[in-house]
């Protein structure tokens, strides 16, 4: 889907080498609440790796992954995915992060609308929530903003780069929030 100054792109789009170099643009601020990805693109080889078992993850429906694009750079410039999907109590969670230079625009909040919208139109979810650092606001905010609703914290329930134990908010939004 394309927007005015940014579309958003599916993975068989996306070539490695762009993600490695948002990943390695934004690494120093990510490693906290994106570790696994980080330590998943270390270097170009390991991305494409990441990128191949991401594909495959794809063609099993087990998850799915979207690429925000600014149009008039051509870059990357955000990432949104779609994981822990369970088809039996139809529910999902998401995941994302814009580029440090795109922050506060609104484009990952459209983008994550966009997102919500396959996941219960095409997925056929029931219930979409998404997990954040009790310290994130940015991400707390693109939640709040797209109707989501904090149903609680869950403690210790995140590890994070340095192995430490962290509690994190868990919000949730329910298809019939959306009517």
């Amino acid at each position: 889907m394309k927007f005015s100054n940014w579309k958003l792109e599916k993975i068989e789009n996306i070539h490695f080498k762009e993600f490695f170099d948002l990943i390695e643009n934004n690494r120093n601020r990510i490693i906290k609440m994106f570790p696994v990805t980080v330590s998943n693109c270390v270097d170009l080889k390991a991305t494409e790796e990441f990128i191949t078992k991401n594909i495959k993850i794809e063609i099993e429906k087990t998850g799915y992954y979207f690429y925000v694009r600014n149009v008039e750079t051509n870059c990357l410039i955000g990432y949104i995915g779609i994981k822990k999907i369970d088809y039996h109590i139809s529910k999902c969670e998401l995941f994302y992060f814009i580029d440090n230079d795109f922050e506060g625009k609104g484009i990952i909040s459209k983008a994550v609308s966009e997102v919500i919208d396959f996941c219960f139109n095409e997925l056929k979810m029931n219930k979409i929530f998404i997990c954040t650092s009790k310290i994130n606001f940015g991400s707390q905010q693109i939640a709040l903003k797209n109707r989501f609703v904090l149903e609680g914290v869950l403690r210790e329930e995140f590890k994070n780069h340095e192995g430490v134990l962290e509690d994190i908010n868990y919000y949730g939004l329910l298809k019939s929030d959306c009517k």
